[in-house]
């Protein structure tokens, strides 16, 4: 007669402990840096120029939300003062 215990109730697999096993290749802080920089050579960096143009849509699109959160904070105080004091 089989055995079953509480711990595996479904039967001779092996219960998952939720650890993960350590690649036997490169163990180590030299063996992680070798691996950091083998994964950043196969990065495909962008040119200056692309850089530069996508930072200045970064620009334009903070400066565009600066202004629309000041109008809208300007508003919301004019609606304030309206209804509290009568007077923009």
């Amino acid at each position: 007669m089989a055995k079953i215990s509480a711990a595996n109730p479904g039967g001779s697999e092996p219960r998952n402990t939720g650890s993960l096993p350590i690649p036997k290749s490169k163990r180590g802080i030299k063996g992680y840096y070798a691996e950091v920089v083998r994964e950043l050579k196969k990065v495909n960096w962008p040119t200056r120029k692309e850089t530069n143009r996508l930072n200045m849509v970064v620009l334009v699109v903070c400066g565009m939300m600066m202004l629309a959160i000041t109008l809208m904070s300007k508003a919301a105080e004019i609606g304030v003062n309206l209804l509290t004091k009568g007077t923009p």
